[in-house]
């Protein structure tokens, strides 16, 4: 196993458990890149401002509010989600099961092999008896925006892991990492905060109406948003010729306690001058971090695919049993973010049990062989700004290119009770796609406070095609927002 993130943890766990001999390679830190940089400390630091948010619109606790988010208590908090950047917390478990965990760059030098770098630059190799699987994730995309290398530009990883709060963050890229970003850095104190996206809007793989509510809940709260704008040049006032954005390249061996490469936001780094096009105003913006949020990279550049006649870097295909296309004898898999199926940690982890039971004979209930049996177009996914955007499936415009014969209904989400007692401001749309011939669901979005818990009950209605007519009668409880559901099977016509 190379790689000991989310996907990682569950094979190699899950193939312990059927009593094979497993061993782990990680570079960095056992727990990988949701658990240090990615999920737990983004949420982490958006949570406080979540709180105050909720708190300022519902009467009776507004008047507590009198003033913004603790910055420092958030880090600090933060920290201890991360267990300060050290992964000895979450080692004993690999020990509990047996499991050989080896610290080392590892890549594949022939059929069954993989050859570990230590720390100290000894190599030793390691023969698998039955399988190699490869989980080492994404990183953040770097654009060839002239300038950028040498601004020292924020990625996810030295924005979670950031010690200040920039009082100017500019943002490059309005999807879910940027959004999510933008809107915690404002409310626990910056002061400026810009979000520039090329695209017509923010969130563009969501509905239409997600990423324009979502928009202009940013405004309200002084975030400025430049849609249709795209970035030309960057430049760092008084930066070293030479420098690169933290985790730009491949990423360096890590001791488990050491802390990762970050921008403080301090006063030793000059201002960063993001060049704009001239499709519109203004034609730069000018602030104390930026933050790149474009997209992710397969992380296999030095994985040695070329050993096993792959391509040297880019997503390593699989088939649905996830074992990697174009390699002879069924021994080589790829899971999680890797094979660009979907760049999700549930994800990763379904696709790791789908792995495991492969490679270990362990049939599904069935009796089958584990196959994965995710649709790419039904996978659910919560962007958690402020109103959630939650969604499942396949979106209106989405299902009509697959060739669907849809219709869409939209309700308010605030036109529940459940939704309205949560606050004064009660926001949002929720929309199911229904697939007409089948009357099932094929797509279903909900915007609005605290949505990410309605999103499963959408995927159970997709994944099991069940008819809207036996949906009107799962009742939902009073007063929830889940209520929605009711109105929606209305607007439908049931």
């Amino acid at each position: 196993m190379i790689g000991a993130g989310p996907a990682g943890e569950v094979v190699a766990g899950r193939c312990a458990d059927a009593g094979l001999a497993v061993a782990v390679v990680e570079r960095e830190r056992v727990g990988g890149e949701c658990s240090f940089w990615g999920c737990i400390p983004s949420k982490t630091l958006i949570r406080p401002g979540e709180l105050l948010a909720a708190a300022r619109v519902t009467p009776g606790a507004a008047a507590a509010v009198t003033g913004g988010a603790d910055a420092a208590g958030a880090f600090a908090r933060r920290d201890e989600m991360v267990g300060d950047y050290s992964d000895e917390g979450q080692v004993p478990w690999l020990r509990d099961k047996g499991i050989q965990l080896v610290r080392g760059v590892g890549r594949l030098v022939g059929e069954r092999r993989v050859a570990v770098r230590g720390p100290g630059g000894a190599e030793r190799t390691l023969v698998a008896a039955r399988a190699v699987v490869l989980a080492t994730g994404t990183r953040a995309t770097l654009p060839p925006i002239p300038g950028l290398a040498e601004a020292e530009a924020w990625d996810n990883r030295a924005a979670t892991g950031a010690r200040a709060v920039p009082r100017r963050l500019a943002v490059l890229g309005g999807g879910a990492v940027g959004a999510e970003l933008a809107q915690a850095f404002r409310r626990l104190g910056s002061e400026e905060v810009t979000v520039v996206e090329g695209g017509p809007r923010l969130l563009a793989r969501e509905e239409p109406f997600a990423g324009d509510e979502v928009r202009a809940a940013f405004e309200a709260e002084g975030i400025t948003v430049l849609t249709g704008r795209r970035a030309v040049s960057v430049r760092r006032e008084g930066a070293p010729h030479g420098g690169g954005a933290p985790g730009s390249g491949s990423m360096p061996w890590a001791e488990p306690g050491s802390r990762p490469a970050q921008a403080a936001g301090g006063p030793s780094r000059g201002p960063v001058v993001l060049g704009l096009d001239d499709a519109g105003s203004p034609d730069r913006i000018v602030a104390d971090e930026l933050l790149v949020a474009v997209g992710r990279t397969a992380a296999s550049a030095d994985l040695g695919l070329s050993a096993v006649g792959l391509p040297d870097r880019g997503f390593v295909e699989v088939d649905t049993r996830m074992r990697v296309t174009g390699v002879a004898g069924d021994w080589l898999y790829a899971v999680g973010d890797l094979n660009g199926r979907a760049l999700l940690t549930h994800v990763a982890k379904y696709q790791a049990r789908v792995a495991a039971d492969v490679i270990s004979g362990r049939a599904d209930p069935a009796g089958r062989p584990a196959t994965d049996r995710v649709d790419p177009g039904a996978v659910p996914r919560v962007t958690f700004t402020d109103p959630q955007v939650s969604a499942v499936g396949r979106t209106e415009r989405a299902a009509r290119e697959a060739g669907l014969d849809v219709r869409a209904v939209a309700v308010p989400t605030a036109s529940v009770a459940g939704s309205s007692v949560r606050g004064t401001d009660a926001v949002g749309t929720s929309q199911i796609v229904v697939d007409v011939a089948r009357r099932v669901l094929v797509g279903a979005t909900f915007v609005g406070h605290d949505t990410q818990e309605m999103v499963h009950a959408a995927a159970i209605a997709i994944t099991g095609a069940v008819p809207l007519e036996d949906l009107w009668h799962a009742v939902p409880s009073f007063p929830t927002v889940s209520e929605v559901w009711l109105r929606l099977l209305e607007a439908y016509g049931l």
